[in-house]
């Protein structure tokens, strides 16, 4: 690439990291003129990452540039600029959104200083080039986002929660250090380019009698779900919402899903490690299903959007572990935008609801509820059957056979696109359950949109799959990792349908089979004790909290024991 290319990935992390000593310099007379000195800096920065964006399309797709700037080596390829503009585009409506939000708020001038500063981190991890720049970029993240968590000083929660969340992150923290030391000591070099080079030149390295890369893979998969929210590490994500609104936003758009970006960094490493996949895929299932159902059972909005993450997470660590690492970045960049965007407008329903505690007379609600229709009409049920499981299943596998012949001799592939028939089948039953005078109408409707998305979704996914990972053999290699055997194949696909569809159709008709039993039979109370369980997260985070109180107690009498106090 040219060499302006070089420079200008330079400047990318360095122009946020230089607003946030300028900005509270230009607000020390007027807080006002920080926020914009800001966003004027930010938007410089999202024209870099779009000129280098535009830089990379137009290079050989094998081309990667290089800058070194005293010990921080950066790296541009088809990865780094995805995220790079994700991130930069991120931040500046954060930014934007933050200008009149916190402008009646003490510390405005260091408040933009931390989002400065937290956009560069991300920036210089996402371009990392060297084992040592993306820890001290990770272990920065972790540090910076304390401060924001914890920017409001007079509220005990936020302190709280913001030193939990450093903890959880100091904790994942470990494996990635450990990885790294790790892959230096075998492979003798910590420059990634180099290091994916000599691994795939001789993946076999041991250290002590115990292989170097599988070892390693398992620590970079560890430290993945401490950043994502994984469950059992995933207890500081709902509590961190006594920050402030943007920070929320900037966190689940651009923080927790580093995850996905771990992996995807070091897929050459997990191609030679198919258990730590394996285990990747089992994790994410199990945080996906938990975060969802946590979801349902909030009754704080901004608490039931941090599971929403934990569950989009979970989808996006399961993705890896299925080998559809590309699909992964896919999800991440289209759940970024979508959740800043809830997370920004949580303000505006919260007040919304406060004014008016019925249900906001909108179009969908005018039209569900006040005019339901006076004589409802469905289609034949053993028709609406056959459409609900025969037409997801013939796009979302046609749209696929069209644009890849292969796709289908991949086992993830064939995962990924189960999932996708599960939700367009329960869409069309969905929309079968409802009333309506036309049925065949609205069945119509939902048949041209399912039609767009699923085709749009195919196009996209395989296009940004060619685009981020140009190389054949390495996509192949990433899918054949991920594989098992055929039985144990044929055997998790036929337990996920009988799960899935036996759930799904408790789900809808829960009033007919009286789910919920009646008062003081056995079939009650075990419901009750299910939502009992559900509301109350679990008890993980009581366990946690008695664990701590038990380690406490524990020093305490060794202290004494020891008579250090």
């Amino acid at each position: 690439m040219d060499q302006w290319v070089s420079w200008c990935l330079v400047v990318l992390p360095a122009l946020p990291a230089l607003s946030a000593i300028v900005a509270p310099l230009a607000g020390a007379g007027r807080q006002a003129k920080a926020g914009r000195v800001s966003v004027a800096m930010l938007v410089a920065t999202c024209a870099v990452a779009v000129a280098l964006l535009v830089a990379v399309l137009r290079a050989p797709q094998d081309a990667v540039a290089l800058a070194q700037l005293g010990p921080v080596a950066l790296l541009l390829d088809h990865l780094a600029v995805a995220m790079a503009v994700l991130v930069a585009a991120i931040s500046l409506v954060v930014h934007v959104y933050s200008l009149p939000y916190m402008a009646d708020e003490p510390g405005y001038a260091r408040f933009f200083a931390l989002l400065d500063l937290m956009t560069a981190v991300i920036l210089l991890m996402v371009t990392a080039a060297d084992l040592l720049t993306l820890l001290v970029a990770w272990f920065l993240i972790g540090v910076v986002l304390f401060f924001l968590l914890g920017f409001d000083t007079s509220r005990k929660a936020s302190g709280r929660y913001a030193f939990w969340t450093f903890l959880t992150y100091r904790v994942g923290d470990l494996p990635l250090v450990g990885a790294a030391l790790l892959l230096w000591h075998g492979y003798g070099t910590a420059q990634l380019p180099e290091l994916f080079a000599r691994i795939s030149a001789d993946p076999g390295v041991q250290l002590g009698g115990m292989a170097v890369v599988p070892l390693a893979a398992l620590l970079l998969a560890l430290a993945a779900f401490a950043r994502s929210a994984q469950f059992l590490l995933h207890t500081w994500l709902p509590y961190t919402m006594d920050g402030p609104t943007p920070v929320s936003a900037l966190m689940h758009a651009g923080i927790v899903n580093a995850g996905g970006f771990l992996f995807n960094r070091f897929a050459p490493v997990f191609i030679h490690a198919p258990d730590a996949l394996h285990l990747a895929f089992v994790v994410g299932v199990v945080t996906a299903l938990i975060g969802s159902a946590l979801m349902l059972t909030q009754n704080d909005v901004k608490k039931s959007l941090g599971y929403s993450t934990m569950g989009q997470m979970g989808f996006m660590i399961m993705e890896c572990g299925l080998g559809a690492f590309s699909l992964a970045v896919y999800h991440l960049i289209a759940h970024g935008l979508f959740k800043a965007t809830l997370f920004l407008n949580s303000g505006n329903v919260i007040g919304d609801t406060r004014r008016d505690d019925g249900v906001p007379p909108d179009e969908i609600y005018t039209f569900v509820v006040e005019r339901r229709p006076l004589r409802a009409a469905k289609v034949p049920w053993l028709l609406a059957a056959l459409i609900t499981v025969l037409v997801p299943a013939l796009m979302l596998g046609l749209s696929h056979w069209v644009v890849a012949e292969d796709f289908f001799h991949k086992q993830g592939a064939v995962v990924l696109l189960f999932f996708g028939w599960v939700t367009g089948a329960q869409v069309f039953f969905s929309i079968h359950k409802l009333p309506s005078e036309n049925p065949w109408r609205s069945l119509t409707m939902i048949l041209l949109s399912f039609f767009i998305v699923v085709v749009g979704y195919t196009l996209i996914a395989h296009a940004f799959e060619t685009f981020l990972y140009p190389d054949p053999v390495l996509r192949d290699a990433i899918y054949a990792a991920a594989g098992i055997n055929v039985l144990a194949f044929d055997v998790l696909v036929v337990f996920l349908t009988v799960v899935l569809v036996g759930a799904w159709l408790v789900t809808f008709y829960a009033q007919s089979l009286e789910f919920e039993g009646k008062p003081g039979t056995l079939w009650n109370s075990i419901y009750l004790n299910l939502y009992t369980l559900f509301s109350r997260e679990f008890y993980v985070s009581d366990v946690y909290t008695q664990l701590a109180r038990g380690a406490l107690a524990a020093s305490k009498r060794v202290n004494i024991w020891l008579r250090w106090v």
